[in-house]
């Protein structure tokens, strides 16, 4: 049986009101598809205290912000969407349209088309998060999206030059300063100066993220998202003070993002709390990582890394690190995660910084049934067919009409019927009438 270290708070006491989020979202988009531009402008001056006289930066003055940014983080950025751009074209060219001829004149075939226009939303508030814009932005210019639309919030009545540099150099074509619910509205409802879009894609607060919930359906959505999750499984080689950062590298996300540790060792569980112990009174993020991890972390203590694979398994966490002595192993048994780091030399801060790999990932087990987002969220998968032998076609008919008519569809059945008469020797039973032309 497992042995708990650390428990997490139960939900109720720390579980945010999602009512009220739920109810504040739907009037705010209620708002905005009533009233438009006033209605963004109201509620950007109510949060962010910001109504500049256009909230779209014009090319001039997105490289007037672009030149204060230092020249080595525009080289990092550069570097980042360079690793980033690489993975997503190589899943791109996994994506091969084709035809294929499954009967004598019978052409089937498959296509992936950019979708037209779409939204990414990078988010701030607190801190310019530059790496939300390289995974929204840079994997749609690989799918091929003529159109994409991006927004980003003023951080404490600052332009956030470094994000908007990411936002420019991803290839955005059109960048707004604008956050939350407002951003999110405006780019899904369309108003007097936001054309809408056709999917938002990116992460955001609970705020947006229920704001996207709603919208689904008027619009597509990348995934649902909540709160940030780190899952590390670990046995006794592995190191307990990396452990102890690594959880606290997603705890500092918010005060409510879970971090959880599987192991197969007490006594690392024990020196790995005794770390976070040490570390968190001087962590300068204190303020989210010592809540998420007081009210959601947990040490968990197993008797096999099986039990942990399974373990881990069942919380289909959006990131799960394996510090074992062979990490390789969690790829041919594990199923359920968003994102798998493997070994000590890799971490989920790769993953959401430089390494490459998309960072917009399933949390709150949606791992189970879904990935991340990836160049295949900005494609449609379309199918055509075309049948260019009569002999195929009357076969078709043939089948068709029978098979319509086992579930009581005659209109269905028809459609066959007439190709059947026409290409081929059978009789069209329903009806002896031909209109003018019909035996053409």
């Amino acid at each position: 049986m497992p042995q708990v270290l650390k428990n997490p708070v139960p939900a109720e006491s720390v579980r945010r009101d999602r009512t009220e989020v739920s109810e504040r979202v739907s009037s705010i988009l209620d708002d905005i598809r009533t009233n438009g531009d006033a209605a963004v402008r109201k509620w950007s001056t109510e949060f962010d205290k910001w109504s500049p006289e256009s909230f779209r930066l014009s090319a001039a003055r997105i490289e007037e912000i672009i030149a204060g940014v230092p020249d080595q983080v525009i080289e990092d950025i550069k570097f980042v969407q360079h690793q980033v751009r690489t993975f997503a074209q190589h899943q791109r060219d996994s994506l091969t349209d084709f035809e294929i001829e499954t009967l004598p004149g019978v052409h089937l075939g498959q296509r992936h088309i950019p979708i037209n226009r779409i939204g990414a939303y990078v988010p701030g508030g607190r801190y310019p998060l530059t790496a939300s814009a390289h995974m929204t932005i840079v994997t749609a210019k690989v799918a091929g999206v003529p159109s994409v639309a991006a927004c980003t919030p003023p951080i404490r009545g600052e332009i956030p030059a470094a994000t908007v540099a990411a936002m420019h150099l991803a290839g955005a074509d059109e960048i707004y300063l604008l956050g939350g619910v407002q951003a999110i509205g405006a780019l899904a409802c369309g108003t007097e100066t936001v054309n809408r879009v056709d999917l938002l894609a990116g992460p955001g607060n609970a705020y947006v993220a229920e704001a996207k919930r709603q919208l689904f359906g008027e619009v597509g959505i990348d995934l649902f998202a909540g709160p940030t999750e780190i899952l590390i499984i670990a046995d006794e080689y592995a190191d307990p003070f990396v452990v102890a950062v690594d959880l606290l590298s997603q705890a500092e996300h918010g005060p409510d993002s879970p971090a959880v540790l599987i192991t197969t060792s007490e006594e690392l569980g024990r020196k790995v709390m005794k770390h976070i112990d040490d570390i968190l009174p001087d962590m300068p993020t204190k303020d989210f990582a010592e809540p998420a991890w007081r009210n959601h972390g947990e040490v968990i203590v197993v008797d096999s890394l099986v039990d942990a694979y399974a373990l881990a398994d069942s919380y289909a966490s959006e990131h799960v690190e394996v510090l074992t002595e062979n990490p390789r192993e969690a790829l041919a048994t594990m199923s359920n995660y968003g994102g798998l780091f493997l070994g000590e030399g890799t971490c989920v801060s790769y993953g959401d910084k430089v390494i490459g790999t998309n960072h917009v990932l399933p949390t709150r087990g949606s791992a189970r049934y879904t990935g991340g987002l990836w160049v295949g969220k900005y494609l449609k998968t379309v199918t055509y067919s075309e049948v260019t032998d009569k002999a195929s076609s009357a076969q078709l008919g043939e089948v068709c009409g029978r098979a319509s008519r086992v579930e009581l569809f005659e209109g269905h059945a028809r459609s066959g019927d007439v190709r059947a008469a026409k290409y081929g020797s059978a009789e069209l039973g329903w009806s002896n009438h031909r209109t003018a032309g019909s035996s053409r």
